[in-house]
């Protein structure tokens, strides 16, 4: 679990830095960036991860989750640390736009080793956690930007250098850590490697028993399989809107709807506190930090009840709840009722049940489909709702700039709206996938 969650801290941390040095970008000597130079930096980000994310999951399924890991973790290694070295905006754009695809790429390798590797009735929770450890990287970027970008401690234009080199020094870590994951005996199996396959769940099965506990006996069911190399792609697109069409349906209306009422958010997280409450640049990060802390909590505490009440009743109370919540919130900033700090813990309790929701949408993209095609599937979600929630900074950028508490308001309830839509989706769409194995969710397509 650490060595896969620990991507997700690095992608929480990559992001965050990213919105954190956008002054020092501009001040900086060398780059002297524009406002719009940073957003284009942002999207070569987000278009990066995009493209890792199609390209590696298709990778990820012909050759295998481990070895993925490491050409994804290289590629981020390398790219984040070269961000360091910049000169320009071209030099800057593309190693953000590597770094990007580099992380885009570990989205699906591994939230297909942690379906493929979990036992059933832990799957919904640990997945929940991993990908909600996001925001423990914000979290740790937000209290380092506060010491790299104050210049009474360092010079900026180093200190933003650092921050990006400290990614890397980061996902040296992992190298390490990630020894410790097999590759999954269930793409071995598919793959016509049952020998390697037998030896990894053989090695489980040691251990287990040299704890002191029981091995049940091998379930009853046999199933006959055809190994394959890959699976075409015309397989895939007929799988998708064929075979699962109200599922296809289904996970582009959570991953939408969580990515734009993230992305209308976050992006624009420090622009809220400064431009109406007048919080300092410099002081932003101790906002973040609660902010951050609602959002690791939320999963923690509520995935368990995904495995035991629940995926279905789970989702639709996560979903709904931060509809909800967010226009409540809305409304009272359109009144004037909050401070800086009200607003901040409004967000706080509202990302608690959203951050929930969000890692649910990921949980159910990977589970919901056959395993030849788990990655890809990962992928073509994660990048539908990437492309759609990066509206949502653009627009939500231009309502705060107008001034108008009313016209900030309607941004909110198109989120609140998003959310609830994706609520009503999941009570005729949800699938109850608890407990199950992944082969009765999703029927192989290498089975007879």
């Amino acid at each position: 679990m650490v060595a896969l969650g620990i991507t997700w801290i690095l992608d929480g941390l990559e992001v965050t830095v990213a919105g954190s040095v956008a002054g020092a970008l501009r001040e900086s000597p060398v780059l002297q960036f524009s406002a719009s130079d940073v957003g284009l930096a942002n999207s070569a980000y987000l278009l990066g991860a995009v493209t890792g994310a199609l390209f590696f999951g298709w990778l990820t399924d012909r050759w295998g989750r481990k070895k993925l890991f490491s050409i994804t973790l290289g590629l981020y290694l390398v790219a984040t640390a070269a961000t360091a070295f910049t000169w320009d905006l071209p030099t800057f754009a593309l190693m953000r736009f590597l770094t990007g695809a580099g992380i885009g790429g570990e989205y699906s390798a591994i939230n297909s080793a942690i379906q493929e590797l979990i036992p059933a009735r832990r799957r919904g929770w640990t997945d929940l956690v991993i990908n909600g450890s996001f925001w423990i990287g914000a979290a740790l970027a937000s209290g380092a930007s506060l010491v790299l970008l104050d210049p009474r401690i360092i010079d900026p234009e180093l200190g933003w250098r650092v921050a990006f080199f400290g990614g890397a020094a980061i996902g040296l870590v992992i190298l390490w850590l990630r020894r410790y994951i097999p590759e999954s005996p269930r793409w071995l199996v598919t793959h016509g490697q049952p020998e390697r396959a037998e030896r990894i769940i053989g090695d489980i099965e040691r251990r287990i028993a040299a704890e002191g506990l029981h091995l049940p006996d091998p379930a009853p069911e046999r199933n006959t399989l055809r190994p394959r190399r890959s699976t075409p792609m015309g397989e895939v697109i007929r799988t998708l809107l064929r075979t699962y069409p109200q599922r296809t349906f289904y996970c582009v209306t959570l991953m939408a709807a969580q990515a734009f009422f993230y992305n209308a958010i976050f992006f624009t997280y420090a622009m809220m506190l400064t431009d109406f409450y007048g919080v300092p640049t410099a002081r932003v990060g101790y906002y973040i930090l609660p902010f951050a802390a609602g959002n690791v909590l939320g999963p923690l505490l509520l995935g368990r009840l995904f495995d035991s009440w629940g995926r279905r009743p789970m989702i639709m109370l996560t979903y709904t709840a931060s509809g909800l919540l967010l226009a409540a919130t809305g409304f009272a900033f359109q009144a004037e009722l909050l401070t800086a700090a009200t607003q901040t813990l409004c967000w706080s309790v509202t990302f608690f049940f959203a951050s929930a929701a969000a890692s649910a949408a990921y949980l159910t993209a990977a589970e919901s489909f056959p395993l030849e095609m788990r990655a890809l599937a990962i992928a073509v979600f994660y990048a539908l709702g990437t492309l759609f929630g990066a509206a949502a900074p653009f627009v939500f950028g231009l309502l705060i700039e107008s001034g108008s508490r009313s016209q900030v308001l309607l941004g909110y309830l198109l989120g609140a709206a998003l959310m609830l839509l994706a609520a009503v989706a999941t009570r005729f769409f949800g699938i109850a996938a608890e407990r199950k194995p992944l082969e009765h969710v999703a029927r192989p397509l290498s089975w007879d």
